[in-house]
């Protein structure tokens, strides 16, 4: 199949080129429209109490949400002064009125002198104006926000716009933003690096023609996909970046095969199809295997994970295809021009195989060195992987926010001058519907029992109607801090008023601080189902690829000890702000856990594509000879430089995701680059060397039945065994049969 692939790539390389041409046109203009369909929100589960208690009282009693605080200050005027009236009164009469369902400023009459000097600062040069979008869905509400942005201004006063929507507008408008500056500036560091990798302009130019056509391809298909399913943002954000890395990661491995085919003698109509029988088989594969990994988003009923899902499916998919198929008639229009444009003399190739290849480099001489105390690196490895995940003990989750928006955001800005400038500023609240019919009086012993509680500041019922009753308790503090958690979890574990009809009336409670637990609580029950899933059908996978039993637990097993000091150095970096000086943030002292899920779910994924290449070339020269540490050494020695030079490009892209003013963009983008230099240095060069010599032949034991089988549908590099293969497995047998 792939090297008929590698043959049609061949004869039909005019009509792919001219085809490819069309969907570039195609995607740059369609494509691009992506922006415009997808959502800003997406991180609460759709199923949760706080959800639920959301719509039953927007749904019963109307939105009353404040969605919007605008925040207007004058160092030289005071609220009294006539041209700051005068300058609220004319924002307030520009607000249309099919877009807001209520405005509320201090010069309203109608307003208790106690209502009006909450909306005036203490040293009285500011006053905050809270507004309610019209609107009956989120998007609804979105788009009237955006539609007022600019009416908000007034004039000579100094205007910053907060409120939940404000924060959630600024936050997507900052990742878009932060997401194509990440892409100007790692694509002309990709090409450099590339041309000295390559040695040459125009096989540089290969694996970055793909990416490019990958972040086009990319944002297609995610745009196609938001025509089915709610596409978040920050998907875009996340796939986009990542089609473009492992595009050129591809790239890189298909181009240096063709390379090395055309280096042995191979005619160039049979390089292709060599070329995608092995490297190309191995690119398919290795897709598949990033592909399971984002299938596991789809456990989470978060939207934005689910979409992130999703999109990296999608977004990967497009990435084999274009490797597969668009870039092998880009390698054969190119021929041997490949070396074309070279900036360095290059030396002439010479034959790395069987005992020449396990000696004549520095990978196989590292191999050799770490095989020798394979016991000493084994455990000096895994102390200092254990030291980093040690810092998991400490992680505590929190809430995305103003927080992760940098120091100089307006929203960020408008969220602290509420807190510091004005009396009841940090007051926020959470919302308690009450479903039944029950009597007022009940209901207001209910609410002054939910103000005795710890942490509470006063409770009212806001709201009552048919059958339904809006219960409001305030307090103090951030969304995500303990006494807030716990505070939630008391009005929670409260005794319901009693209904008239008999029985207690059904509680539901909301609120932002009671979806950030809901949305934590959802993730950790996800997380079983999800790992189960990646396990298993990743098991299954690299068992195809090795024809072993020993090597896919291996691998897994090692891909999240890699994983664990991963994500030990996001918290010590993030949460406890180690990072902060060189990255320059404040650290929140908590952290989403959106984020580390992200960062599980797609370095795994990259761990098993990185093993799949390493150890495809080790099974490659394990049929060959059937020795166990030659096998290794030569494998590595093969591709650690190729793997390393495709770990850099990756993070070189992850880097500059990670250069992002967006708190949760450096999370993500540092996070996955240490995931990947980890796994390319620590584990790949030194880990798997070490512990294959440990487990000798048993690397490769596999029951007769299972030999069978996977010799039917099994994936390798290799292809089929030569015949000087058994000759040479007589001369270094393995310990343990292989069938």
């Amino acid at each position: 199949m792939f090297a008929a692939l590698g043959r049609f790539g061949h004869r039909c390389r005019v009509g792919v080129l001219a085809a490819t041409a069309v969907f570039i046109a195609f995607a740059a203009v369609w494509g691009t429209g992506v922006f415009d369909a997808v959502s800003d929100g997406g991180f609460e589960d759709p199923g949760a109490e706080s959800t639920r208690a959301a719509e039953v009282i927007a749904d019963g009693l109307g939105h009353d949400e404040v969605d919007v605080v605008a925040v207007y200050r004058s160092e030289e005027l005071r609220i009294d002064d006539q041209m700051f009236a005068f300058s609220i009164r004319q924002m307030r009469d520009d607000l249309p009125e099919d877009r807001v369902a209520e405005v509320t400023t201090y010069l309203d009459e109608g307003l208790g002198d106690v209502e009006r000097g909450m909306l005036v600062s203490e040293d009285r040069h500011a006053t905050y104006v809270p507004i309610t979008l019209a609107g009956d869905t989120d998007a609804e509400r979105m788009a009237n926000f955006e539609a007022i942005a600019d009416d908000l201004d007034a004039g000579q006063l100094d205007t910053r716009i907060g409120g939940p929507v404000g924060v959630e507008h600024e936050l997507s408008a900052q990742a878009e933003s932060d997401v194509v500056r990440a892409e100007l500036v790692s694509l002309p560091l990709l090409l450099v690096l590339l041309v000295v990798i390559f040695g040459g302009a125009v096989a540089a130019l290969m694996p970055l023609s793909v990416g490019g056509l990958a972040v086009l391809g990319s944002l297609t298909l995610l745009h196609a996909l938001t025509y089915v399913t709610e596409v978040s943002v920050f998907a875009v954000n996340v796939a986009t970046i990542l089609g473009l890395g492992l595009a050129i990661d591809y790239g890189l491995f298909m181009v240096s095969r063709f390379r090395e085919e055309l280096d042995g003698g191979t005619a160039l109509a049979d390089a292709l199809p060599r070329t995608l029988a092995t490297a190309g088989r191995t690119v398919a594969f290795s897709g598949v295997t990033v592909m399971i990994a984002f299938a596991g988003l789809l456990f989470f009923p978060h939207p934005v994970l689910r979409s992130i899902g999703f999109g990296g499916i999608a977004v990967v998919l497009f990435d084999v295809l274009a490797a597969l198929v668009v870039l092998p008639a880009l390698l054969a229009v190119t021929g041997r021009r490949i070396d074309a444009l070279r900036l360095t003399r290059r030396r002439a190739p010479r034959s790395v195989t069987g005992a020449v290849a396990a000696k004549a480099g520095g990978w196989a001489r590292l191999a050799h060195g770490v095989m020798r105390r394979p016991v000493l690196n084994v455990l000096a490895v895994g102390a200092v992987l254990a030291s980093f995940a040690s810092a998991l003990a400490f992680t505590d989750v929190g809430a995305t926010d103003q927080r992760y928006l940098p120091t100089d955001a307006g929203s960020r800005l408008a969220t602290e001058a509420l807190r510091d400038d004005f009396p009841a500023g940090g007051v926020d609240r959470i919302d308690v519907a009450v479903v039944g019919d029950v009597a007022q009086r009940d209901l207001d012993a209910y609410a002054e029992r939910l103000a005795g509680l710890d942490g509470a500041i006063g409770a009212e019922v806001a709201r009552s109607g048919d059958g339904l009753a809006h219960v409001s308790v305030a307090y103090e503090g951030e969304i995500d801090a303990a006494p807030t958690r716990e505070l939630v979890r008391d009005v929670r574990a409260e005794p319901g008023p009693d209904a008239s009809g008999g029985g207690t009336a059904e509680v539901l409670v909301g609120g932002t601080a009671a979806q950030q637990i809901d949305s934590g609580d959802a993730i950790v029950a996800a997380v079983p189902a999800t790992l189960a899933f990646v396990v298993c059908v990743t098991l299954v996978l690299l068992f195809l690829a090795f024809g072993s039993l020993v090597l896919p637990v291996k691998a897994v097993l090692m891909g999240f000890l890699s994983l664990g000091a991963s994500l030990g150095a996001v918290v010590w970096g993030f949460q406890e702000g180690h990072l902060g000086g060189v990255l320059g943030f404040e650290a929140v002292g908590t952290i989403d856990p959106t984020y580390l899920v992200l960062i599980i779910i797609v370095a795994f994924g990259l761990a098993m594509d990185y093993e799949l290449f390493l150890l495809s070339r080790v099974r490659e020269e394990y049929l060959r000879t059937g020795a166990n540490a030659h096998s290794v050494a030569v494998g590595l020695q093969r591709t650690g430089g190729i793997i390393t030079s495709a770990a850099l490009l990756l993070v070189v892209v992850l880097g500059a995701m990670g250069s992002s003013t967006l708190l949760l963009l450096k999370i993500i983008g540092v996070g996955l680059a240490v995931a990947v230099v980890v796994d390319a240095t620590l584990v790949r060069a030194l880990l798997v060397p070490a512990t294959m010599r440990l487990l000798g032949g048993v690397n490769w034991w596999l029951p007769g039945p299972l030999r069978r089988l996977h010799d039917r549908v099994g994936i390798s590099e290799g292809g089929d065994e030569p015949p000087a293969a058994a000759e040479d497995r007589a001369a270094d047998r393995p310990a343990v049969p292989v069938g």
